[in-house]
């Protein structure tokens, strides 16, 4: 008992517990909230009746979307982007089938643009599509790319890359002592795996 006090005093970080809800500004709350019911199989939800203003919540996946109507008269609209850019701010789903996903959108009439990610022979499919407002979503099988905290990563600071072979042939760099990225990844899960199995006991 003594300790988490001592830990919670300790954190610089606020007491969060997870995230709850994100909030989209909308031109018409009823278009959105049945794009966000049949694309994304999102479910209303009560919302407080002391609000004084037009707006729909939603809930699904652990997470609430919570609509508001856009006043045009006192609400400064922004111009819907024309084109799907990854880099763009948006929000992310993980899906269980991608190819299914594609073929919804398909169906749907929905536009998208498709990105691959490789990542330590990993490999993450993102699709990325605008809802009504244009605000960007994702949907990803990102769960494919391990989460490891920097802070448990083992390497040690960055040495500029060179060729293996020239390696091999120097005597200053014993083959042994030389890790390829794959050796590097393969001990830092093993780390990572360790730690998580002390944390378990």
């Amino acid at each position: 008992m003594g300790i988490i006090l001592e830990e919670e005093l300790v954190s610089p970080s606020l007491p969060l517990l997870s995230l709850n809800h994100v909030s989209f500004v909308c031109k018409d709350v009823i278009q959105s909230a049945k794009f966000y019911q049949e694309v994304l199989g999102f479910v209303l939800i009560r919302r407080p009746s002391s609000f004084r203003f037009e707006g729909a919540w939603l809930f699904n996946y652990g997470i609430g979307i919570h609509l508001l109507q856009r006043n045009s008269i006192t609400d400064d609209a922004k111009p819907k982007p024309s084109v799907i850019n990854p880099k763009d701010n948006h929000i992310s789903f993980q899906c269980t089938d991608i190819e299914l996903v594609k073929r919804k959108l398909g169906e749907m009439g929905m536009k998208y643009v498709d990105a691959i990610v490789e990542e330590g022979g990993i490999t993450v499919d993102q699709l990325f599509f605008h809802d009504p407002d244009g605000y960007m979503i994702e949907i990803c099988n990102c769960e494919n790319l391990p989460v490891l905290p920097l802070s448990a990563c083992p390497l040690k600071k960055p040495q500029p890359l060179m060729d293996s072979n020239k390696i091999k042939n120097q005597s200053s760099f014993p083959s042994s002592k030389v890790l390829r990225a794959a050796d590097v990844e393969t001990r830092m899960m093993d780390n990572f795996m360790k730690n998580m199995i002390k944390i378990a006991m």
